[in-house]
């Protein structure tokens, strides 16, 4: 073990130490999301390992060119000098790291933090940081050894570049080709087991026109795990017609899991005759579902819009993977789309048929990937001669490709996180606070909302974050974005990348958890509901605020 530590000493480099150090600091700055003391020494420690990579490419490089190196005794004192500073660098920034936190904290209506747990982030960091160096250390192993083997057959500066590529290809083929695919593996029959999972207060439906009763085209253990909560939960006629004191209808809702078909077009089908079957087609409104990953709906998306229009309101979904949202845009980044693609053709392609005069309002509407993918599934030119009403997309990834146009085309003096598109008649975009621009703005004859939070890192990420600072950042920012938000090379694309994983940590109408209240503006804006007051609409929102705590 003497030897490890001494060898160990011997190699560090001491401009990584530096950079390493600073990369750490940069880390304990906020960034969207509240931290945990194991989330930020997991970040401080990759952030560490980013930085002192960095310091060592220097120092090779500097090798490389033959330029003077100081001697050994020197070496070893500045080691020592320079391990000692940053200690003390590390330790008096570890103690303002609450503070930083608290920035965030205190918007987001949280309890402060008296300590940001220096000890704890250290040992955390100082692990993670050890595997990733061991594992730097291995591929340069590696790619020394292959580099030997082929520099007895071709000149030296040759091998080394034949090394290092086979070292990398090897590495992505292990990592991609076994670990993670048999990672997915067990996570994909893990989720497909828990999703079977019938649970015992999700009795089957006893109700002809609810889908998974006996009377329905999809069995209730067809339906799935995400599938069964959406069809046993949300507001029956009667809780709607007790809050808004009127005759109301009972909210139809059909949804398709995987099991109930091989394929995304037959499963679409499946829908359809579905959705003819329940009478969704004679309701004033019809809701294309795009569901998360899982097949998970947001209760909060659907409720609200049932209780505007007096459950004359009818959804229809279908599943298309196990995996959570961010497992599936990594394994099955098409099939979500093609999925979304296969349901919203069959719908519209019925719904044309019908009479404009007889025929429900026809929306769309998806949560995170089911956002991305809701985008994917109607191409604009198809429908120009006969257009859907609009859409809701909440929370909408990075990647999607719609949102990153419309916001990247953003009037002149807007906010990236609050942008507004021309003149406001197609596009609007809305947070916490309402909608950009006017309310009272005159529509177009399609009316697409976008639900957004300016502390959701799952929105705003960007992989030019690396090398580039941020729109969002720009003064003035979202109500819920820390003033002392910095941004720094390298790291705030890693802290983001970390608060896209702890997105739905936040309390609700914060990061990626949506609040009632906000789908009640936002569903407003796009269906346009009738015989709504503005005292109405207040204690509708503190209604469903109260029922989605329950």
């Amino acid at each position: 073990m003497r030897n490890w530590l001494a060898k160990f000493w011997r190699t560090l480099s001491a401009g990584g130490l530096v950079v390493g150090t600073l990369f750490f600091v940069a880390s304990l700055t906020p960034t969207l999301v509240p931290r945990t003391c194991l989330t930020q020494g997991v970040l401080s420690g990759a952030c560490f390992a980013a930085g002192y990579g960095i310091g060592v490419a220097w120092r090779w490089l500097w090798a490389y060119m033959e330029l003077p190196e100081p001697r050994e005794r020197f070496l070893l004192a500045l080691k020592i000098a320079v391990a000692a500073i940053c200690a003390a660098i590390a330790i008096l920034f570890l103690w303002w790291a609450a503070e930083w936190q608290n920035s965030i904290r205190q918007l987001m209506h949280l309890e402060p933090v008296t300590s940001a747990h220096p000890l704890e982030v250290c040992v955390i960091a100082i692990v993670t940081f050890l595997m990733l160096i061991a594992l730097a250390r291995l591929f340069k192993r590696i790619s020394r050894l292959i580099s030997e083997r082929s520099g007895r057959f071709v000149p030296r500066r040759v091998s080394n570049v034949i090394g290092f590529t086979v070292a990398i290809l090897l590495f992505w083929a292990v990592a991609n080709g076994v670990l993670v695919r048999y990672a997915l593996y067990v996570a994909d029959s893990s989720f497909a087991t828990f999703d079977a999972l019938v649970e015992p207060d999700r009795a089957q439906p006893t109700s002809p026109l609810k889908t998974g009763s006996a009377a329905s085209l999809v069995s209730w253990k067809e339906l799935g795990r995400a599938g069964r909560e959406f069809i046993a939960t949300g507001p029956t006629a009667s809780e709607i017609s007790t809050f808004t004191q009127k005759d109301a209808r009972e909210p139809i809702r059909v949804y398709v899991g995987l099991r109930a078909a091989d394929t995304a077009e037959e499963r679409a089908q499946l829908a359809l005759e579905e959705s003819k079957r329940v009478g969704a087609f004679e309701r004033s409104v019809l809701v294309v579902i795009t569901p998360t990953g899982s097949g998970w709906i947001d209760p909060a998306s659907m409720d609200t819009v049932e209780y505007l229009h007096n459950g004359d309101v009818a959804s229809v979904a279908q599943q298309y993977s196990y995996l959570s949202s961010p497992l599936s845009l990594l394994v099955e980044p098409e099939y979500g789309s093609e999925a979304a693609r296969a349901l919203f053709a069959a719908v519209y392609e019925y719904w044309t048929t019908l009479p404009h005069d007889r025929r429900p309002k026809l929306y769309l509407h998806g949560l995170s990937l089911g956002a991305m993918n809701s985008e994917r599934s109607v191409e604009l030119f198809e429908i120009l001669g006969d257009p859907v009403q609009g859409a809701l997309w909440s929370g909408p990834p990075f990647e999607s490709r719609i949102w990153r146009s419309i916001t990247e085309h953003r009037n002149a003096g807007t906010p990236a996180w609050l942008p507004r598109f021309r003149n406001g008649s197609f596009v609007r975009f809305m947070n916490q606070n309402g909608e950009t621009g006017p309310a009272d703005a005159p529509w177009g004859p399609m009316r697409i909302v976008y639900l957004q939070y300016a502390s959701d890192a799952i929105t705003f990420f960007d992989y030019r974050d690396f090398y580039r600072r941020p729109e969002w950042m720009d003064a003035p920012r979202g109500p819920d974005v820390s003033p002392e938000l910095r941004w720094y090379p390298v790291v705030s694309m890693l802290q983001l990348a970390f608060d896209m994983a702890v997105a739905t940590s936040t309390p609700m109408g914060y990061g990626h958890v949506f609040a009632p209240e906000h789908y009640v503006d936002a569903w407003l804006a796009v269906t346009d509901p009738q015989g709504w007051s503005a005292d109405q609409i207040a204690r509708l929102k503190q209604y469903l605020a109260a029922r989605g705590r329950m």
